[in-house]
């Protein structure tokens, strides 16, 4: 293990209090991408904008410097460092650091927090970057779980998106995965792109179920401001995404997966099995990292830009990588910022999250005024009772964002 950061940002005794208690998390961020997406606003650099002034090799030492401080922040005044039941590889394009890569990322957290028993162990990957050797290297590494961006099976929607694999190859990734020994791989989908028409949707949906996936996220394009595609929407070259368009979109998507098997146990997500509420049983094939951050648990982000969690303190590193190596290089943890969620911020967040879930939001959970706004909209057919917890409907999943704005409003 390499010597800890002495970090200046510092978690406060009571965020600490309960660490291990908690689900927790390690997120590690990759930053690097081959080309740059044109809807996407993550952040990612093509080696063309980092130059000289980061690598891989850089990004690598400094996560493991993070890593070992995050463990000796956790650990601080006696405390036991919590184990990683939950890992996620996100980016960018984790699958750009090949096989050898991906399994020095796993050892870095192995030797700073550890791998709680039955851990799960996720890497997003561009399908373009994989290949059977890539997949049984990184299934050997300890990794348990693949997710591959395939967005659509249509080449000009894809030309749209600037995505550079080709319709086929997400398919053919993931029976390579599958081949390699993974029970779990999730292949997402975007759907609503300019120029996508129904046929193009239904071929994308069938080449996913053609995987034979556990797992499916489905994502309506979002124009983010500063990407190339709101430039192109804002010159009028293409057309906005159209919400009835969007809503007719998801519908195909909700009956085409129910049919197959998948249910859905989020809004944006649908699993093979373990849609029924039950958080780690055998067989499982929500993605339980995620889950830890809808239920409000505990992680730590390693990585530039990286989102962290603990207790009820937020806190985000620097964007750039030369500068999250260099702060590292120097003893100090990256943080660029942080904040203290109050009782209200934390309400809030609850109820945004847990409503998406299939599980529902726990009626308990709401103040007075809440629970009579959440009736009024069960009696226009968008939740519905379940137990103690109230449940999106079917129409109720497509205005998600207003039912949650209603009941806190």
């Amino acid at each position: 293990m390499t010597e800890p950061a002495v970090a200046a940002f510092v978690l406060p005794d009571d965020a600490l209090d309960g660490v291990g208690s908690r689900p927790f998390g390690v997120y590690v961020h990759v930053p690097f991408c081959a080309t740059r997406c044109g809807y996407c606003d993550f952040n990612t650099y093509t080696a063309g904008e980092l130059g000289t002034s980061a690598s891989p090799q850089s990004w690598l030492e400094g996560l493991r410097r993070e890593l070992d401080a995050g463990a000796a922040m956790l650990g601080s005044s006696g405390r036991a460092v919590p184990a990683a039941q939950t890992v996620f590889v996100g980016g960018g394009t984790p699958s750009l650091l090949g096989g050898d890569g991906l399994t020095d990322v796993l050892g870095a957290i192995r030797s700073s927090f550890g791998l709680a028993p039955g851990a799960e162990v996720t890497t997003e990957s561009n399908p373009e970057s994989t290949s059977p050797a890539f997949f049984d290297a990184i299934r050997g590494a300890g990794y348990t779980r693949v997710s591959l961006g395939m967005q659509s099976a249509a080449q000009h929607v894809l030309r749209v998106l600037d995505r550079t694999h080709t319709p086929g190859r997400a398919v053919a990734a993931a029976l390579e995965a599958r081949a390699a020994g993974f029970e779990h791989v999730n292949l997402d989908m975007i759907y609503g792109t300019p120029g996508e028409r129904d046929e193009d949707l239904d071929a994308t949906l069938a080449a996913v179920l053609s995987a034979g996936v556990d797992h499916v996220s489905a994502y309506s394009l979002i124009v983010e401001d500063g990407t190339a595609l709101a430039r192109r929407v804002r010159r009028g070259e293409l057309p906005a995404p159209d919400d009835d368009v969007l809503a007719a979109r998801y519908e195909r998507i909700d009956a085409a997966l129910s049919a197959a098997g998948l249910s859905w146990y989020e809004v944006s997500n649908w699993a093979a099995s373990g849609a029924d509420g039950a958080s780690e049983a055998t067989g499982d094939s929500r993605c339980r990292h995620n889950l830890g951050y809808w239920d409000g648990g505990d992680w730590w982000g390693a990585g530039p830009g990286a989102h962290s969690h603990v207790g009820g303190v937020r806190w985000w590193n620097v964007k750039h990588p030369a500068r999250y190596a260099d702060q590292l290089e120097s003893g100090v943890l990256p943080v660029a910022d942080s904040e203290r969620l109050t009782a209200e911020d934390r309400h809030t967040e609850r109820v945004m999250l847990t409503l998406r879930l299939r599980s529902g939001l726990p009626v308990a959970d709401l103040t007075v005024d809440e629970l009579s706004s959440a009736e009024r909209i069960v009696a226009d057919g968008l939740l519905c009772r379940d137990g103690d917890a109230l449940v999106l409907t079917d129409r109720g999943r497509l205005l998600a964002d207003g039912v949650i704005r209603d009941i806190l409003s």
